[in-house]
């Protein structure tokens, strides 16, 4: 199915979304890619949805991208007395590695790792920052604090550590047994939750290998710090906006994103944003005119995808928000002033010959007024270089790994073809011809650029264009 839009949409599914009615609904409203959130749900549970949605892959005869979210390390408080205790700012409390039914004076915090890793000054924020207490004192048993916001501390509440770097693996035991089951079953992307450091890829990336994408989740600090090596060693980046606008303060996270996405188009390499981006319509048919904007503004920013979780998981209007959410993108996308807005953004030009070929055919195909730009691509690679120009026109993708076509559901303006091997230049014009017929871009007579790698088949090659007029008949 062509969508009428470049950027994509990734929709979380939940017990709101999880039949086959639903997912198909969901499809035709517009998801390009599906999130299965491992946080939730069992493996019989994700498995049924994988099944699922790769028969309506085969029915509808698109290609539809799978991504497996893992949960990654979840640091909490213990239980308390009652319940729950009531802290005001400028009360001294005290937090213990043993014990539970904890007081204001040894809240348990089973987790070694603070322990080894805070220092005074540093801040835990507990309960998405409900309450903020700041270290005062140290030991091997307990961590003193004096409260700086003041609030309720309940049984079981998270606790971010914005400051401090912890030595804790971002792949718990529960997330490789995850991670394995995701890629038995064929996942296309793999999120990795609670990236730190450079090191954390790396680690996912062991397990991993080749048999899924990694991206990397840019919720921590830390990990905005080391951004260019996390870039680096990650086949995608998503911009989780809830526990980063837990860990820094609100009113930098519009600039943060921003900076995250350039970076990513910097680098050739898709970025996601997510997180609260239509949320009342949770519960509503409509959304704010906030939210519509905060869409819009990520559209504007360049984002590959944006990404819908409860919206679309557990909400009352799964389909009405995917089909707005289109909306939205196709309203900013047509708009007057978003060619100029994306190219003022434009990053700069890599130094390579395959970046240039790349960056040249896009300027190419809207110069002859091309309907669409044909990129042969074996790994994605060519894609990923021709839409990290922004062009304005869409990118047929054709190849021949139906695993690359799949992770191609990420990409800016990229619609992904299947199709076999070509092992000749005359085999490669006449394809990317009739393939551009067949889908519904070009018609006899139009003008179209073709890049390709030579030699064929060859991952990371961009260095052929051809302008080819489709033949009539």
């Amino acid at each position: 199915m062509r969508r009428f839009r470049r950027a994509k949409i990734v929709a979380t599914i939940g017990p709101a979304s999880s039949s086959p009615e639903a997912l198909r609904a969901l499809f035709l409203a517009g998801v390009d890619t599906f999130r299965l959130n491992f946080s939730h749900g069992s493996h019989d549970d994700h498995a049924k949805v994988h099944a699922a949605i790769r028969a309506l892959e085969a029915d509808t005869g698109s290609t539809i991208g799978i991504l497996q979210d893992l949960q990654g390390p979840k640091i909490r408080v213990g239980t308390i007395q009652g319940g729950s205790i009531k802290v005001a700012a400028g009360e001294k409390i005290r937090f213990v590695r043993h014990g539970q039914d904890g007081t204001a004076q040894s809240i348990p915090l089973p987790h070694p790792e603070i322990f080894e890793a805070v220092v005074p000054g540093h801040d835990l924020l507990i309960d998405d920052g409900r309450v903020r207490v700041r270290v005062t004192g140290i030991t091997s048993d307990f961590i003193d604090a004096q409260v700086i916001l003041g609030g309720v501390i309940s049984n079981r509440k998270g606790v971010n550590l914005p400051g401090t770097i912890l030595n804790v693996s971002p792949l718990t035991e529960k997330d490789r047994k995850d991670l394995e089951f995701g890629l038995s079953l064929g996942v296309d992307w793999v999120a990795l939750s609670f990236v730190q450091k450079p090191s954390d890829v790396i680690e996912a990336r062991g397990l991993i290998g080749d048999r899924a994408g990694l991206v990397s989740k840019i919720e921590k600090p830390a990990a905005i710090e080391s951004i260019d090596d996390i870039l680096r060693l990650s086949d995608g980046v998503m911009v989780a906006r809830g526990d980063l606008g837990v860990e820094i303060p609100h009113e930098d996270v519009p600039g943060r994103q921003k900076e995250l996405v350039r970076a990513c188009r910097q680098a050739a390499k898709p970025v996601i944003v997510a997180t609260q981006m239509l949320d009342s319509m949770v519960g509503a048919p409509t959304p704010t005119r906030a939210e519509a904007s905060d869409v819009a503004t990520a559209i504007y920013d360049g984002a590959d995808a944006v990404m819908l979780s409860a919206e679309s998981a557990t909400g009352s209007y799964p389909v009405e928000t995917v089909a707005m959410m289109d909306r939205i993108i196709r309203a900013t996308e047509s708009h007057k002033l978003y060619r100029s807005i994306v190219q003022a953004s434009q990053p700069d030009n890599e130094q390579t010959p395959p970046h240039a070929v790349a960056a040249l055919a896009a300027d190419l195909a809207e110069t002859v007024e091309a309907p669409v730009i044909v990129a042969f691509t074996s790994s994605g690679t060519t894609a990923t270089r021709i839409a990290r120009k922004r062009p304005g026109l869409p990118i047929l993708a054709i190849t021949p790994h139906q695993s690359t076509a799949r992770r191609m559901t990420l990409l800016w303006g990229v619609h992904a073809a299947l199709s076999g091997d070509v092992v000749s230049y005359e085999e490669m014009v006449e394809r990317g011809a009739s393939t551009a017929r067949k889908e519904e871009f070009a018609a006899a007579g139009d003008c179209i650029v073709i890049v390709a790698g030579v030699p064929f088949g060859r991952a990371g090659t961009t260095n052929n264009i051809r302008v080819v007029t489709i033949p009539h008949g």
